[in-house]
């Protein structure tokens, strides 16, 4: 009777099989991931940015960093191993013999098949007489000939063989475990149980357990949720946010505290070095007892960032922990202009009560700048032009002479290729050409906006309570086409675009109006990266020629404008006799269908590395977009962080989601002690003093 039956690898063959199929699922796709890719691409790739970012910090790390790094051939003599031991593998199971072979009579009687009865017979009479038992014959042997001679010469043996490959007929189907036998032996049986009680009793739990305990403290931005609650409770607490006030708030974040952050130290050598930093920086609230701002790691932070800003140099020990808080700062900021943005969400959800403010735009703007200055190592107040290689203090008084009055890189950029070279004569050949280079990688952003309402018959009209969606569209160029450009044309400056493209921007939002045709909040674009015309001062004088702009936009009444905008409709219909419905239709669809797309496309966060001379990795060129009311100091929109800009993009920001107020992370007390408004209003006043100090 048919049955089944299962039995372990005496023989140990099954489990070669097993075992080689294993490591091939470990070889395989571990060469794939992890194999270095080519040093001569990565080589070739440095080669051809040396002109340009030679003398960046980042860049000769990376130099240094692959010729001494001996992780890529560890890698390769890792993998290799691997490999061999699976050939090995595939070479024993290559050379294992079978254990089931098909049965077949005529093999076991040496005739060929389809041999007649009497050639069978007289086949078996000859080898019973050499395997008979009796005469000295293998029994063993004389069994399968007789079992081989019944199943060709007896009918029901034969057809037995036929139809189940068995004279005897069908029998057990047999399975093998690809473990050796060993395993199931009762003498193993308490090792047995030890390993797997080892393994997935301790082992597995404790590993688990490890990874899950450290990745519950971070957010998915790799931040530690203790520094995002940091930050919630000080913008909360503080909504109008000043620059040094920002930079303690930066400062204290977990990441530099070695208690959460085993990359963070605290050395004895600080007790000496810190102190004699903090001598030559000057004042920095050394008397702030507010926590965590007193405690050392943050008051270490602080002080290297701004030894960083203000381009010191610092001991070994201290620059090696220096780049570790520089590093970090950019994604710190990200993070708290996230924040931000949430509490911001927030307060919009509770009608914007004293008791729930949103944090100030010069808050949000005051991130932005504070991540260009890390990047570029400047301070707030000093010259752009301090970018550039082989600047210094002595030589800015050649630019902003009377002659060229040049303080910003556009003003640069602008003058006449004689004018330049005569002002910048200071330089060498060879420096000049370095300084233009620099200059001319520098990114040139346009900009263009497209205002529909995209469920209205007639899109471009925008009357009281349509809802708006704001398109933009950003273009990248380099700014050595404006230069040679303004070789021959001198009159237009390359950042007076139409649309200011050289702040970096911009961001589409769906946004309700309460009046007709009412003109949109200026859309505004940061780069994050702090070059371009991104320099940190020359920000704050594109975000007074947007104020302006923006005074002069509303100096007519609302009558006014509406009487304007009803007769721009008019003339719009007139002209155009309704438009085109298919066409709208059809520009309708393609929209449609490219935000779909995108939805799907995973796109490269790799863009355009930034020239930064002090910033200790390499950095892509990242852009903040968003709408803003200046008059009231308030985001329109949420800002975008635009990471995949590398020649041209489009962008449209849909409305926020709904924000939960009973979330956990949420839970900020109404009112505030006393001392700590107290201390809120000092910094606000130590701000307004070093802006008049400044001034």
């Amino acid at each position: 009777m048919a049955g089944q039956q299962f039995q372990y690898d005496d023989s140990g063959n099954t489990f070669f099989y097993f075992l080689t199929s294993f490591v091939g699922l470990i070889v395989i796709p571990a060469t794939y991931y992890l194999w270095p890719r080519d040093q001569n691409a990565e080589q070739l790739r440095l080669k051809s940015l040396r002109r340009v970012h030679g003398r960046c910090l980042w860049y000769r790390l990376r130099l240094m960093k692959s010729q001494q790094s001996i992780v890529p051939t560890l890698k390769k003599v890792a993998l290799l191993f691997g490999w061999a031991v699976f050939l090995l593998l595939a070479y024993k199971v290559s050379k294992l013999d079978r254990d089931y072979q098909e049965y077949n009579p005529y093999e076991v009687l040496n005739l060929e098949p389809g041999a007649k009865v009497q050639a069978i017979k007289k086949q078996y009479h000859l080898l019973s007489l050499k395997y008979h038992p009796d005469k000295g014959g293998d029994d063993v042997m004389f069994m399968r000939i007789a079992k081989a001679y019944a199943a060709l010469t007896n009918e029901q043996s034969r057809q037995n063989w036929e139809l189940y490959g068995n004279p005897d007929g069908p029998g057990a189907t047999s399975f093998g475990i690809a473990l050796p036998a060993w395993i199931v032996d009762q003498k193993n049986s308490m090792l047995v149980l030890l390993v797997y009680g080892l393994a997935f009793m301790v082992i597995l739990p404790v590993v688990v357990g490890t990874w899950w305990y450290r990745s519950i403290r971070y957010s998915g931005d790799q931040i530690l949720i203790s520094t995002t609650q940091l930050f919630m409770h000080f913008i909360y607490k503080t909504p109008n946010m000043n620059m040094k006030r920002l930079t303690m708030v930066l400062t204290a974040a977990c990441e530099f505290d070695p208690r959460s952050n085993k990359e963070a130290t605290i050395r004895p050598t600080d007790n000496v070095e810190v102190p004699q930093l903090i001598r030559e920086l000057g004042n920095i609230n050394v008397k702030k007892k507010e926590p965590p701002f007193c405690y050392p790691y943050s008051f270490k932070a602080r002080v290297l960032v701004l030894s960083h800003l203000a381009r010191m140099e610092v001991s070994e020990d201290l620059e090696e922990d220096q780049r570790f808080v520089v590093r970090k700062s950019p994604a710190l900021l990200q993070e708290m202009i996230n924040v931000g943005c949430q509490l911001t969400m927030m307060a919009n959800s509770r009608g914007g009560t004293h008791s729930f403010p949103a944090p100030r735009l010069v808050t949000i703007e005051n991130c932005m700048k504070l991540t260009q200055m890390i990047v570029q190592g400047l301070q707030e107040t000093k010259s752009p032009l301090l970018q550039l290689p082989h600047f210094e203090e002595e030589h800015l008084r050649y630019c902003i002479s009377k002659k060229y009055k040049v303080r910003t890189l556009q003003d640069l950029v602008s003058l006449k290729d004689s004018d330049r070279r005569s002002m910048l004569r200071f330089l060498g050949e060879e420096k000049y050409d370095e300084v233009m280079a620099v200059l001319g990688s520098f990114p040139h952003i346009t900009m263009g906006i497209k205002l529909q309402v995209l469920d209205d018959e007639d899109s471009s009209n925008i009357t009281a309570g349509s809802i708006v969606t704001v398109t933009v569209t950003l273009t990248r160029k380099r700014m050595a086409v404006s230069i040679s450009f303004d070789t021959n044309k001198a009159k237009t400056k390359v950042w007076q675009s139409k649309n200011k493209g050289a702040k970096k921007t911009a961001k589409s939002k769906k946004k309700k109006l309460t009046k007709k045709k009412a003109l949109p909040a200026p859309v505004k674009s940061k780069q994050a990266n702090g070059n371009v015309a991104g320099n940190v001062k020359d920000d704050e004088a594109s975000d007074k020629g947007s104020e302006s702009d923006e005074g002069e936009t509303n100096k007519d009444s609302p009558s006014e404008r509406d009487e304007e905008s009803d007769k721009q409709s008019d003339t719009e219909v007139d002209e155009g006799g309704g438009g085109d419905d298919e066409e709208e239709w059809e520009a309708l669809q393609q929209s449609i269908q490219r935000r779909e797309r995108a939805l799907l496309e995973t796109k490269s966060k790799v863009t355009h590395p930034v020239y930064s001379l002090y910033f200790p990795e390499e950095k892509q060129e990242w852009w903040w977009l968003y709408i803003a009311d200046r008059r009231d100091q308030t985001l329109v929109s949420m800002p975008y962080h635009v990471c995949t800009l590398r020649d041209s993009e489009e962008l449209e920001v849909h409305e926020a989601k709904a924000m939960l107020d009973n979330h956990p992370q949420w839970d900020i007390p109404d009112t505030e002690e006393e001392d700590e408004e107290q201390e809120d209003s000092d910094g606000i006043e130590e701000s307004d003093d070093e802006d008049e100090d400044n001034d």
